[in-house]
């Protein structure tokens, strides 16, 4: 137990840790949501909610852009604040920081970006099984790589983009390395290349918890959408016959959404 919760009763810190736990990794979550998941009272979680808010570990989250009004009491969701994931993190960020501050001093940043792509290359070694095992299937894929990160401690999630899913992201609600990765963004860098190795896209790295952002979030492209073809109306000039497919300049759009032209 921990000791800022000794007055606690142990089932209340362990339901409390739990709540916390969820709103790392689903975050902005609302009340309900958490009450269902973790199949509480809507007062039992309202009261974890409180003891949280108080303590500065989660906070209402706050949408950065215009949304839809919607009438009566928008439902609140939470994220987690930076107290609140260091309760779930790991204590080495300190030595780690400073350890990396002696090697760019000693060697150079090309050790820095040496060391980020032999830390990757560790991880894709030990993904990439897990990852090939979904088969072929980009969303099982992700997926799959979702499950290695939350048992390595990253607390990660997908979810589909869009109406009509050409896209997934992939949440990450906790980071162990976040506070070292502040200062050495190259870190993130090499994770991302990483991602793209694994999954065999390119993928685009949204958001970072190291910059702020209350989770990291990697985009993944499984489509692209279709170019949009003009089409031709009307007669030709006048005078001129018909056309036919030997002399007419024709427009296609390859699977992959890429236009050509014919001849």
């Amino acid at each position: 137990m921990r000791t800022a919760e000794r007055h606690v009763p142990e089932t209340e810190a362990t339901t409390r840790e739990r709540v916390l736990e969820l709103v790392v990794e689903q975050g902005p979550v609302s009340a309900a949501t958490l009450a269902h998941v973790l199949e509480l009272t809507p007062a039992a979680v309202r009261r974890h909610i409180g003891h949280l808010e108080e303590a500065g570990q989660i906070v209402v989250h706050e949408p950065g852009g215009p949304g839809v009004r919607r009438r009566g009491r928008p439902a609140r969701h939470y994220v987690a604040t930076d107290a609140g994931r260091a309760v779930l993190s790991d204590a080495y960020s300190d030595l780690a920081t400073h350890a990396l501050d002696f090697l760019v001093q000693v060697a150079g940043p090309d050790a820095l970006d040496a060391f980020a792509e032999a830390r990757v290359t560790e991880l894709e070694r030990r993904y990439r099984p897990l990852v090939e095992q979904a088969g072929r299937s980009l969303p099982d894929r992700v997926h799959a790589l979702a499950g290695a990160l939350t048992a390595d401690g990253y607390a990660a999630t997908t979810r589909t983009v869009g109406a009509q899913g050409l896209a997934l992201q992939l949440c990450q609600g906790h980071c162990p390395v976040q506070d070292v990765a502040e200062g050495f963004p190259q870190l993130c860098e090499a994770e991302t290349q990483a991602f793209s190795r694994l999954l065999g896209v390119h993928v685009q790295r949204l958001a970072t918890l190291a910059a702020g952002g209350h989770v990291c979030t990697t985009h993944v492209p499984l489509a692209v959408a279709p170019a949009r073809i003009p089409v031709r109306t009307g007669s030709h000039a006048a005078g001129a016959g018909p056309q036919t497919p030997s002399d007419s300049s024709q427009t296609t759009t390859s699977p992959a959404g890429d236009v050509t032209e014919g001849n």
